[in-house]
């Protein structure tokens, strides 16, 4: 049986020198989490599997700075780095991967141009390659013949991607450009539900299992963690691969050794 991953989540302002560590609710509201490679060692040394950077100023001016985030933190943590945010091309993520990232995550490029995820996964291989979706619940109209529409006591509901972190939406539905990411050689989803982002209040189970059944590829869930109860749930309810969260390690509330030995104790295989 393969292990569940536990992945903390660094959303980086580069607006500021060296740039800063972030956390919002509901892709707004944002507060100060920590220095990113500091946060990072502090995470691998308590045992966190893999790591993710997103760059949420994601402009060309500052993609130096992360670049820099990345090399510093290649330096004393020594497990897998994926970076996102701002990746526009083959050129952008080799920058990224010459810095010590072991893989790219992207969003709104793909969405904007779908075959540069088919170009991404030539250059560096699918399992450097994954597709980061931001959805948000929407209510299901009669005869929504292009949407995934899934039944739930408020009623019909489909889920819409959205770009450049939140602020506009794509009309697309998340669960089709899933399996349409996965044909063009994605290794895996980054699922994060809006609704639920940065709230503590559980994962969208619902979003998290939908996607995770229509793909063959691993799914990291994301958006809305507040305890080792949540990420327990994710993982006996949907068909999660990982478990991303921020809010719950940044500001102290639990550990990730914690969060492991409770799921261990729930029957979920874990990297102890």
């Amino acid at each position: 049986m393969l292990c569940k991953r536990i992945i903390p989540c660094l959303d980086c302002d580069l607006a500021v020198p060296m740039g800063r560590v972030v956390k919002g609710v509901e892709f707004e509201r944002i507060r100060y989490a920590g220095v990113p490679w500091e946060l990072a060692a502090k995470y691998y040394r308590e045992g966190a599997d893999e790591i993710v950077f997103l760059d949420i100023t994601a402009s060309r001016e500052r993609r130096e700075t992360m670049v820099h985030v990345i090399e510093r933190t290649s330096e004393e943590v020594f497990v897998p780095l994926t970076v996102g945010g701002g990746i526009r091309s083959v050129e952008d993520a080799r920058r990224v991967f010459n810095a010590g990232a072991d893989k790219i995550a992207v969003n709104t490029a793909a969405l904007q141009e779908p075959e540069l995820i088919s170009r991404l996964a030539e250059t560096f291989g699918s399992q450097a390659c994954v597709v980061a979706i931001d959805a948000k619940r929407r209510r299901a109209r009669k005869g929504e013949r292009e949407k995934v529409v899934v039944e739930t006591p408020e009623g019909p509901i489909w889920f819409e991607c959205s770009i450049y972190g939140g602020k506009k939406f794509t009309g697309v539905d998340a669960v089709r450009w899933a399996m349409e990411a996965e044909k063009r050689g994605a290794g895996e989803i980054l699922l994060t539900s809006m609704d639920r982002d940065g709230t503590t209040e559980g994962y969208d189970l619902l979003l998290t299992k939908v996607v995770s059944e229509a793909v063959g590829i691993p799914v990291i869930a994301s958006g809305g963690c507040g305890s080792p109860e949540h990420m327990y749930e994710v993982f006996r309810s949907t068909g999660a691969s990982a478990a991303l969260a921020a809010s719950i390690f940044h500001y102290g509330k639990y550990g990730i050794k914690e969060v492991k030995e409770y799921l261990a104790g729930k029957g979920i295989a874990v990297r102890l």
